[in-house]
């Protein structure tokens, strides 16, 4: 069994997707009901971005978003788990891309300022290249 706590920043980053998912559909139901949206109206591409007020599409988006780059995070920390290298530095690392990651979240569900969004999003990714920077020495066995 691997134990290690990398796997800890996993579950919570894992558990902010559902809550934005939940956050996402308390906005989006009572907003299309207002804007007398059916549901497959929404088959078409960008017309909920259309008809609904963009701070409800706001928290959509921020939902979308935490399925593209944190699923590099994910793939990373297992790796990293499973070379028993997701403790100490590591681990702390993983920690702050989900905090930078949560930030970001809260930006762009609420005031969403560009920059500022840019900003924690440019922030995790560094976080993440050192990540997988350490993977990479242990899947290419490289000897520093």
């Amino acid at each position: 069994m691997i134990r290690s706590e990398i796997l800890q920043p996993v579950v919570v980053l894992l558990a902010w997707t559902m809550v934005m998912w939940l956050w996402m559909y308390i906005v989006r139901i009572p907003a299309m009901s207002k804007a007398n949206i059916e549901p497959n109206d929404a088959r078409k591409t960008g017309v909920l971005d259309e008809k609904l007020p963009a701070e409800v599409q706001w928290k959509a988006h921020n939902h979308n978003h935490l399925h593209e780059q944190p699923t590099v995070f994910y793939a990373t920390c297992i790796i990293l788990a499973i070379a028993g290298w997701g403790d100490g530095m590591n681990a702390l690392l993983a920690w702050i891309y989900v905090g930078l990651r949560i930030l970001h979240s809260l930006v762009q569900a609420t005031a969403n300022v560009v920059m500022v969004r840019f900003v924690l999003y440019a922030l995790a990714s560094l976080v993440l290249i050192a990540l997988i920077f350490h993977a990479a020495i242990f899947a290419f066995d490289i000897h520093m």
